[in-house]
């Protein structure tokens, strides 16, 4: 199963966010709490940590575009591995 990474609130006045780097690409082992994003604001850069272990599986936004508040950033499948074809 396939946990989303979205983009977290990010303050009381703050509904959108760029992407300013991603840290891993598809298919990388990541670790629970291991930051994956970093989100710019004109207040604030926060990197945004994965919510369990697995392998990024997607990214659904690339750098430098501008997201909203709640928005689907990517996916980390479960595992240490890409789950194989059946």
């Amino acid at each position: 199963m396939a946990t989303e990474i979205r983009v977290p609130t990010l303050g009381e006045s703050v509904t959108e966010a760029t992407v300013g780097k991603w840290f891993k690409k598809v298919g990388d082992a990541i670790t629970a709490d291991e930051p994956l994003v970093e989100l710019e604001t004109d207040k604030v850069t926060v990197e945004v940590p994965a919510a369990g272990a697995g392998t990024l599986a997607e990214i659904t936004v690339k750098e430098g575009e501008t997201v909203n508040v709640g928005a689907l950033l990517g996916s980390i499948s479960a595992g240490g591995a890409a789950a194989a074809p059946a």
